[in-house]
């Protein structure tokens, strides 16, 4: 079995009424975005996610990123969404 390597984002992402939650997405794969109530919630339903979407592309016969040219960086005081 392959092992593939993908980087994540993980940022806070607060609900209106102040409880906390994390947003996760790996940039290289386009639909790998969820979220959860910790980071350890967030990270372990993106890596599902990205699981789903490998097998996926392996099923449909599509190319699996293997060195992602993806960077992703973001500015101090930058929010959610506001990529460099």
């Amino acid at each position: 079995m392959k092992t593939y390597l993908f980087k994540v984002v993980l940022e806070e992402d607060p609900f209106e009424d102040g409880t906390m939650a994390y947003h996760a997405f790996c940039p290289a794969l386009k639909g790998a975005t969820t979220w959860g109530y910790t980071k350890e919630e967030a990270l372990k339903n993106i890596r599902e996610v990205i699981e789903m979407i490998v097998e996926s592309m392996k099923e449909r016969g599509e190319p699996i990123p293997e060195r992602p040219e993806i960077e992703v960086s973001r500015e101090a005081g930058a929010r959610r969404g506001d990529w460099a």
